[in-house]
């Protein structure tokens, strides 16, 4: 079916079907410059209002790894302590502020947001992970592979580098480098069309 689409099939692999999420990594560094180019090709993804909610706190040196280890969950500790880069992904819920900059085709919502937390919350949320979906993608694309994780606190995680007061709500924790040594499960099926297209 892969005639159907316009990327060459050697990118769909890279992207999809070779893609895997990794549980082990070498030592070799992912590159401030991979990270920037990264972040310059997914930024483009859509979001509801173009709120660019996600926020993306990379973990490099040995001190913020423990900080950040502390709080993983099960088999997702080691993990993480042995990754050249660890990402927390946040929600920010105030990223209302931004509005008038990337949304300013609708001058008022910064405005009807700031009297709706809950909404805005719920918001930041689900554009978060949107966001998180496109990284992923980003990460394959630079040759990379990443082992996103959702079993931490993340409670804790959001004291422990942000503070109670702060507006990031960390949802995915995800790990980013060169796989390593038995860095892959076997792959689980997945649904086949008739299982997930209906039309009507």
């Amino acid at each position: 079916m892969h005639e159907a689409l316009v990327l060459d099939k050697a990118a769909q692999d890279l992207l999809f079907r070779s893609a895997r999420t990794a549980n082990t990594f070498t030592d070799e560094p992912v590159t401030d410059d991979q990270v920037r180019a990264i972040h310059d090709l997914v930024r483009f993804g859509p979001t509801a209002m173009n709120n660019q909610a996600l926020r993306v706190t990379a973990v490099r040196s040995p001190q913020a790894r423990e900080r950040l280890v502390k709080h993983m969950s099960g088999n997702n500790a080691p993990k993480t302590s042995t990754a050249p880069l660890s990402l927390i992904l946040s929600a920010d819920t105030d990223f209302h502020e931004q509005l008038p900059t990337v949304f300013p085709v609708f001058p008022g919502a910064r405005d009807n947001l700031a009297e709706a937390p809950e909404a805005r919350e719920r918001m930041a949320e689900q554009t978060a992970f949107l966001q998180i979906a496109y990284l992923i993608i980003g990460v394959r694309a630079a040759g990379l592979a990443a082992g996103p994780m959702t079993g931490f606190d993340a409670e804790g995680v959001r004291r422990e580098f942000f503070g109670e007061d702060s507006p990031l709500r960390p949802v995915v924790v995800m790990n980013v480098g060169r796989p390593g040594p038995d860095a892959w499960f076997d792959r689980l099926p997945r649904l086949g069309y008739e299982d997930v297209v209906t039309e009507v």
